[in-house]
């Protein structure tokens, strides 16, 4: 059963616009263009530059020694093993592999000042002079985070996660939502960016790892926890791999990956249990990410495992730049705490085209809200001046065995969603009927929900 206050007829426009795709789109050819870097075989052992294992010792400067002299010699990896150790902000340079062992341990600070200066990085997709990620790359090429060990932010409700200012670690006097304010509004202002500065004595919290307009880039095997906010993202990046990555963190805005403003992305392999999204796709925030106006296109995203989450691939609500070619394949998604399968969320402030999205071959277990949820009502909804455009989204071979709704799809009257296709799916056991709104050129082909066909 179908509920809608507008719904505009099916057609054929969904499969006709797939099918008349020539062979240089598809997740092939991004496949094809994607080259992890290959670093000199020359290690460096950061305990040779004054690291000390024992988790007491600030073995910043010693990393950063390391680091230095790796790619000063021409590249290779900069070892951390044999211990756990503490250190502030780490700064990648070119050619450069950060290999943490197995049983080896980055502990990171809990100081805001050891990520300091501040560096030109964002919060949540407004550019801005801020603390530093945890692990930063700016300007780099050839760059490396692998090995089997793992990155331990230390986040919790004592320090980090205390600064959004709600929910359960809040605390009074304590809260980020006078600079989240400032800073949207410096960037609808088109205010310089070396203008907004925060870092010291506001309370923006920086990502966990941040390659900043670098390419070739690897983040490998790695295990990431405790995390202040977003743990994997990629900012105007070329040729991007995540692979075989562990990330556990629940706490506030938690993302797991977010590749923000990238061209050729490869996320497989991986597993997610996260605070928020699991994998949310980005592409800048509002005026400031027009002004940029960089576009995150050709990712694919296969092999991988998702638990709790907001969304297991999500895409906004910040694609203001746009989105387009995302290929998601083979995944798994299943817990109680996920709350969607794939979502895609904007609004008329933040504006953007989503076209082109591939969500196929995936199992679900369950969701708590909707297997493919696409909605231009997220935040300020139709509050602005700048309608999103949804298009050509592919849904094909995907099975769920229980969860609220199907199919969440709410478009705006003047501006709907167009052409979504459904191919092959089994949803069994949603608990209220489809909610469709505002959609044109929806196609549904050999589609079941609680064992019935899907009728449009």
């Amino acid at each position: 059963m179908i509920t809608r206050r507008t719904f505009l007829a099916s057609s054929a426009a969904g499969i006709a616009v797939f099918a008349a795709r020539g062979p240089e789109w598809g997740a092939d050819a991004v496949l094809a263009r994607i080259k992890p870097p290959v670093f000199p075989n020359r290690d460096f052992d950061i305990v040779r530059y004054g690291a000390t294992g024992d988790g007491k010792k600030d073995c910043t400067e010693a990393i950063a020694k390391a680091i230095e002299a790796c790619t000063q010699a021409g590249g290779g990896r900069v070892v951390v093993q044999g211990g756990t150790f503490l250190t502030g902000a780490v700064h990648l340079k070119s050619n450069v592999n950060l290999h943490v062992a197995e049983g080896a341990t980055l502990l990171f600070s809990r100081d805001p000042k050891h990520y300091l200066p501040v560096v030109f990085t964002r919060f949540e997709s407004t550019e801005c002079m801020n603390y530093s990620p945890f692990v930063y790359a700016f300007d780099q090429t050839n760059i490396a985070i692998t090995g089997k060990g793992t990155l331990d932010g230390q986040a919790d409700c004592e320090n980090w996660w205390l600064w959004t200012g709600r929910g359960r670690c809040a605390k009074p006097g304590v809260g980020q939502q006078q600079d989240r304010r400032a800073i949207v509004e410096m960037g609808d202002k088109d205010v310089p960016v070396r203008d907004r500065v925060f870092g010291e004595g506001h309370y923006l919290r920086p990502v966990f790892i941040q390659p900043y307009r670098s390419k070739n880039v690897l983040i490998e095997d790695v295990t990431i926890k405790n995390s202040p906010m977003w743990e994997v993202n990629p900012v105007l990046c070329r040729n991007v791999t995540v692979r075989g990555v562990s990330i556990s963190s629940h706490g506030p805005n938690n993302d797991g990956v977010d590749p923000e403003c990238c061209t050729d992305v490869l996320i497989e392999n991986c597993i997610f249990d996260t605070g928020d999204d699991c994998i949310a796709i980005k592409s800048g925030r509002n005026r400031d990410g027009r002004r940029v106006g960089a576009a995150c296109e050709n990712l694919v995203i296969r092999g991988c495992t998702m638990k709790d989450g907001h969304g297991g691939v999500s895409i906004g609500s910040e694609v203001s730049g746009d989105v387009r070619n995302v290929f998601v394949e083979k995944c798994r998604m299943d817990s109680p705490n996920l709350d969607r399968a794939l979502r895609i969320k904007s609004n008329a402030q933040r504006g953007g085209t989503v076209e082109n999205v591939v969500f196929r071959d995936v199992t679900v277990g369950q969701v708590a809200q909707a297997i493919v949820d696409i909605d231009f009502n997220y935040e300020e909804g139709a509050k602005g001046s700048f309608p999103p455009t949804v298009r050509n989204v592919l849904v094909e071979n995907v099975t769920c065995k229980k969860s609220k709704y199907a199919l969440y799809l709410r478009g705006f009257e003047n501006d709907p969603i167009r052409d979504v296709r459904l191919s092959h799916c089994t949803f069994e056991h949603a608990d209220q009927p489809n909610v469709i709104e505002h959609v044109q050129g929806l196609v549904a082909e050999d589609v079941t929900v609680n064992g019935a066909p899907l009728r449009i």
